[in-house]
């Protein structure tokens, strides 16, 4: 039987044409090995990778702390379930809940996993406390993921409208506007659940207005805030969490990405006040926290300790300020958004035609919210890879700029 490296691109795109369903519009490209901040494909081209498996691999590709905490633990136990406890589920726990100040922790599979959590937990507080509160509210242009409950506080109609009707009760409110969300909240909104920087909705940070209007809200009606910090967490824009940089203080957090660099992991932190009212059996997974995915999320979180995200401070405003001055000479971007290593470069046209033209040049980005170019590139990136990365995003530009 011939292996991923010795099948051709044609043949690998026929049996998925054929066999996979057809949710996901991918670029001609088979890639088959990965090394550092570089992707390789079938056909021995190198790609400066920018986006990181959507902000996932963020030791690179080939790590060797993440290697060796994966090879040595498939070697020893795999999965357990959790009727039974393990060595790294308590350990990743305890990192997690000391970083981010909140002292409990649901492990889970994915993002969008996570965000279900942090909806069903609020509405259990409520419950629990003997004043049942239906409502959310979430902020236009948000995204919290695809699946049932994470959908109904996506705003995108597009992704919405196919699979309605959807969780009921739940309130969009402007990104801007901070007296539209005060005037949203009252004493039935179980939470607010908004992303610090927004992913999907086009590398948006949260505006400080709005931050405040957060604060206020929560403070005068008791709503509980879940911060989504899926994208924009674990040292992605050089805090660990963005929503210290902001000042909000969240109930529960949503984790995803980044946590794992690769192997799907998730995770739901909560205060101590929300988990009192939480009991055994309202919540469960069947992969969630297992021994594989808590040994590459300790490498993950251990790497950063040790050096990576002070690396990523370090580096985040080289590239942000190499941005800038890539957006002076080309009249088409007409701003730079974000912080970190979570930019994006903002276009006065629709962007899809720049992801083609880098990836003709080597360089992995991607489009969202139409006119967005994204970039979410591994934190072990160095200044001569961004140099080399800003170069090739420049001719990308010259590129469609010329079409």
């Amino acid at each position: 039987m011939s292996t991923a490296t010795e099948t051709p691109a044609t043949t690998v795109q026929a049996v998925e044409a054929a066999h996979v369903l057809q949710t996901y519009k991918r670029q001609p490209v088979v890639l088959v090995r990965g090394e550092g901040v570089w992707l390789i494909g079938d056909d021995g081209r190198r790609y400066l990778d920018l986006l990181s498996g959507i902000g996932v691999n963020v030791l690179g590709h080939g790590h060797p702390a993440l290697v060796a905490a994966v090879r040595e633990q498939v070697g020893e136990l795999v999965h357990t379930s959790n009727l039974f406890f393990h060595p790294w589920q308590g350990p990743l726990a305890e990192k997690l809940t000391r970083a981010s100040g909140l002292e409990r922790a649901f492990f889970c599979n994915s993002g969008a996993e996570a965000v279900e959590g942090c909806l069903k937990f609020a509405r259990r507080f409520w419950y629990t406390a003997g004043t049942p509160r239906p409502q959310f509210i979430a902020f236009e242009r948000g995204f919290s993921g695809r699946t049932m409950g994470a959908l109904s506080t996506t705003w995108d109609e597009h992704y919405r409208t196919p699979f309605g009707p959807l969780v009921p009760e739940v309130r969009f409110v402007s990104n801007d506007d901070p007296d539209d969300l005060l005037s949203a909240v009252s004493e039935q909104t179980a939470a607010i659940l908004a992303e610090p920087i927004q992913g999907e909705g086009g590398v948006r940070p949260l505006p400080p207005q709005i931050v405040a209007a957060i604060n206020k809200a929560c403070g005068s009606t008791g709503a509980l805030y879940i911060a989504d910090e899926v994208q924009s967490g674990l040292g992605r824009t050089g805090h660990l969490f963005h929503f210290e940089a902001l000042g909000l203080c969240p109930d529960l957090i949503s984790v995803g990405k980044a946590l794992g660099a690769g192997v799907p992991i998730g995770a739901v932190l909560v205060s101590e006040r929300v988990a009192a009212n939480i009991s055994a059996g309202d919540h469960g997974t069947t992969y969630g926290g297992n021994p594989l995915a808590c040994r590459a999320a300790l490498a993950v979180m251990d790497t950063l300790e040790h050096g990576l995200l002070e690396h990523v401070r370090r580096v985040g405003p080289i590239f942000a300020a190499g941005l800038r001055e890539l957006a002076s000479r080309h009249a088409m971007v007409v701003d730079v958004r974000g912080a970190g290593l979570m930019q994006g470069l903002v276009l006065d046209r629709d962007a899809a035609p720049v992801v083609p033209a880098a990836l003709e040049r080597g360089l992995i980005v991607n489009r969202t919210a139409e006119r967005v170019v994204r970039m979410l590139p591994p934190y072990i990136i160095s200044e001569a890879e961004i140099a080399e990365a800003l170069s090739r995003l420049d001719a990308a530009l010259t590129a469609v700029q010329g079409a």
